[in-house]
């Protein structure tokens, strides 16, 4: 009995897209929650795609209520009014323990301000796990909600950002949030 509730929990994926001042983005949840925020692809199709790459039984649906306030407040982050979305629930039932712990310390960080992978890093456990706090926001699946944007690489340059766009995408967030970025873009931004 106990294999059928695990095998209705994988289809009770839903997903929908909204549109912020970065582009379209999607937001995922199941019966636990918000579990996936994705970052814009460019346009609606390609963001829809990458949903789908991840879950491949996931579908469209009207967000819950949860999910409609997170959606609002995601959008007024992203339009420039700070909100640490700190108290939004996720659903990181599947995330490496490691990762959780670099997420909660990632979600106390305030829009407009920053922190380095070392930083985390020390909190972890010590400066030697920089690049696993790295790993652990590149594999970050609720990207703005938990804010990986606000985490630099040493002496606050941007450092990588696995989200389509780049370091562009994430200086745009970080610029709309005020943060000061030690940034002088390169040939391969």
């Amino acid at each position: 009995m106990g294999h059928a509730i695990l095998e209705q929990a994988m289809t009770d994926q839903h997903y929908a897209l909204f549109e912020t001042a970065i582009g379209i983005c999607g937001i995922e949840w199941g019966p636990r929650g918000i579990n996936g925020v994705q970052l814009p692809m460019g346009d609606e199709a390609k963001t829809r795609a990458r949903i789908r790459q991840r879950h491949d039984d996931i579908g469209e649906a009207s967000p819950t209520a949860d999910v409609k306030a997170a959606i609002g407040r995601i959008v007024d982050l992203l339009a420039g009014k700070p909100d640490d979305l700190q108290d939004i629930p996720l659903d990181l039932d599947g995330v490496p323990e490691f990762n959780r712990g670099v997420y909660d310390i990632a979600r106390r960080i305030p829009p407009g301000q920053t922190t380095t992978y070392g930083d985390i890093a020390k909190k972890l456990g010590g400066v030697e796990l920089a690049r696993d706090v790295g790993q652990a926001l590149g594999r970050n699946p609720c990207p703005i909600v938990v804010p990986c944007h606000r985490v630099l690489a040493a002496g606050k340059k941007p450092g990588g950002f696995s989200a389509r766009g780049g370091v562009s995408t994430k200086l745009k967030m970080l610029a709309i949030e005020g943060a000061v970025v030690n940034h002088t873009p390169s040939l391969f931004d």
